[in-house]
């Protein structure tokens, strides 16, 4: 998914999902991006809602987070109709100079 894309599905209602941990988010993110981190993406997975799309992204092709997060939830049955992946991340998003918002 590219970044007009993500913008009109987001817009669209989807949900956006920054899987990176906190050490590895450098105090900036998507606007309107939900943090839970790979690492915890399996206890999270009931604030998931399988009739909204929910688009995953990282800090960029190189990082390994997305990546881990849509595996574990498609391990538990949750359904690849329902997952998008922005495989740009955090690093194409600051590269194209679009906007950011701070995180906590």
């Amino acid at each position: 998914m590219g970044e007009l894309e993500l913008l009109e599905k987001v817009r669209g209602g989807a949900a956006l999902v920054d899987t990176r941990v906190p050490d590895s988010r450098n105090g900036v993110t998507i606007p309107g991006a939900v943090n839970i981190p790979h690492d915890a993406i399996e206890e999270h997975r009931n604030e998931f809602d399988s009739d909204r799309l929910t688009i995953v992204f990282c800090n960029g092709p190189q990082c390994r987070q997305s990546a881990d997060a849509i595996r574990q939830l498609l391990e538990s049955g949750y359904p690849a109709s329902a997952l998008a992946y922005y495989r740009g991340g955090l690093h194409d998003w600051v590269t194209l100079a679009m906007p950011t918002e701070a995180t906590e």
